[in-house]
């Protein structure tokens, strides 16, 4: 049984299915990880995107069967998986399941035997684009038929798809940190308890402003997750209203673009994202440079900021900015994810700092 990835500019891979055997559409775009999948898969900033894994071997090490510190939501949130080899005999003391069982469990579509290599570089020079994972053999008005009965995922809402539908509280210091949920990864909330802070986690469409007011919180996150910060509007404006209240305030991925539309700056959408676990930014105060973990096709105008802000972070590949901070108060947010789930730790000081701002003593 042969599957294609149909691209929108016409262009087809073929190759061999695994996982649920379902028709998608979405958003392809490449990781160029070298382990990682667990982490990946169930990042909610990949809600709505086919994903293609570069790296030619995945599933070696498995899948446990119940929630471990790898998984960043409690589901898959890809729309489908492209490989390059896939195996089902995985080997590692903790698998309890390959990953083309964990696929099918959560009925979610994959595609093994495909180039990632031409694909990718077909994604780098024309732009992330549309695509389809379809049964094979397809031409003319079956193509066209079966690409609008492909299961599609909502692309202006994609927010309040994965984020929490309420407002819950995890107890661990003293202090508590507003962590505002728009499809925000464990891993961020794993970093704050890890330093005793208690951790109110709200939807990005809760009411921000007075949650911040009753619960007397100390400081407030601004969680990652998927599509343009532009479709968020309303977000945007509480946390312009946040950004007044006083309080240190850090973003994170999505979070640092909408800190940056709530001040008055732009974003965009990049050619083809920043997803990987090798991304070099520079510290533009200090001059020191670190590997980071990206998963991020938007990005802030850096010149388009207003005075009170400044770039805080450059991207060395590209020079996209990378980063923010206000240049008097304790506000400030980064494209990357210092907590690296999956990736290197190389920026885990960004929560201590953080935790200072908030009246914590840094760890020794």
């Amino acid at each position: 049984m042969q599957w294609n990835l149909v691209l929108e500019d016409g262009t087809r891979y073929g190759g061999a299915p695994f996982g649920a055997f379902r028709a998608v559409a979405g958003e392809v775009v490449f990781a160029t990880g070298m382990t990682g999948y667990v982490e990946t898969l169930t990042d909610p900033s990949y809600r709505g995107q086919i994903l293609v894994l570069t790296y030619p071997l995945q599933g070696n090490y498995g899948v446990a069967r119940v929630r471990t510190a790898a998984f960043e939501s409690p589901k898959i949130q890809v729309q489908g998986l492209v490989v390059v080899s896939v195996t089902h005999a995985p080997s590692h003391h903790a698998s309890e399941r390959s990953l083309p069982a964990w696929l099918t469990d959560e009925n979610v579509p994959g595609l093994q035997g495909v180039d990632t290599r031409d694909l990718t570089m077909r994604l780098r020079q024309h732009g992330t684009m549309r695509g389809w994972l379809l049964p094979a053999g397809l031409d003319g008005s079956a193509l066209e038929e079966a690409k609008r009965a492909a299961h599609v995922c909502p692309t202006a809402d994609l927010a309040r798809l994965v984020a929490p539908l309420e407002t819950s509280f995890v107890e661990a210091g003293e202090r508590t940190v507003l962590f505002v949920d728009s499809g925000g990864k464990e891993g961020i909330v794993r970093e704050l308890l890890r330093r005793r802070v208690s951790v109110l986690r709200a939807p990005f469409h809760a009411n921000l402003v007075r949650l911040a007011g009753e619960r007397s919180v100390d400081g407030i996150v601004l969680g990652n997750g998927p599509g343009d910060p532009k479709d968020l509007p309303d977000y945007v404006g509480q946390v312009r209203t946040l950004t007044t209240l006083g309080l240190p305030i850090l973003g994170v991925c999505l979070g640092s673009q909408i800190l940056a539309l709530a001040a008055g700056g732009e974003t965009y959408k990049l050619r083809y994202g920043h997803r990987s676990q090798n991304q070099p930014v520079r510290d533009l105060a200090t001059g020191r440079c670190f590997v980071t973990s990206q998963n991020h096709g938007y990005a802030v105008r850096s010149e388009t900021l207003p005075y009170d802000f400044v770039p805080w972070f450059i991207n060395l590949n590209d020079g996209t900015n990378e980063g923010l901070r206000h240049r008097t108060l304790p506000i400030r947010a980064v494209q990357f994810h210092p907590e690296g789930a999956p990736g290197p730790e190389d920026t885990r000081w960004l929560f201590d700092d953080f935790c200072a701002d908030i009246g914590m003593e840094r760890p020794a």
